[in-house]
């Protein structure tokens, strides 16, 4: 493999110190570094409702790092959601998924139709809403929750 991106992905697990003190300290010095660096790239779980998190990952689709960010939606409904998310295209939405119970089973949410899917609930997203698809032979809804992650502009 050539060219790849991460080019430290993981710790060292051993690493031996010189005595000497400035040694020491230049070697301390490049350890915490490398820590830090692998430990920043990492996919950060944190999944909040009220407000964006970031997610540790990056796009680099120009010369420029772009990070996305994620948040939940808790739903009862299927009834548009308008998702506040600013200044998006839809097509910088990029890892998004769902699910819902009928109070008895558990069922996922197709991601990205705009077409009924027989006995299925899909959703899309524009830039301002997520727009619920519902076939008629898909199960009740009483609760569920989607995730979306879309790469920042900021």
């Amino acid at each position: 493999m050539n060219n790849i991106v991460n080019t430290v992905p993981y710790l060292k697990t051993s690493r031996e110190f010189p005595e000497d003190a400035e040694n020491l300290s230049n070697e301390l010095d490049k350890t915490y570094i490398e820590i830090a660096q692998a430990v920043n790239l990492r996919t950060i779980g944190i999944y909040s409702t009220n407000r964006p998190s970031i997610t540790g990952n990056s796009y680099f689709l120009t010369s420029s790092r772009r990070q996305t960010l994620r948040q939940v939606y808790v739903f009862s409904t299927t009834t548009t959601i308008t998702h506040n998310i600013r200044d998006i295209n839809p097509n910088d939405f990029t890892n998004c998924n769902g699910s819902y119970t009928d109070g008895t089973n558990d069922y996922g949410i197709i991601w990205g139709s705009s077409v009924a899917i027989p006995g299925q609930i899909s959703f899309y997203l524009t830039s301002t809403q997520i727009i619920f698809v519902v076939d008629g032979a898909a199960p009740s809804l009483t609760s569920g929750r989607i995730i979306l992650e879309w790469i920042s502009n900021v």
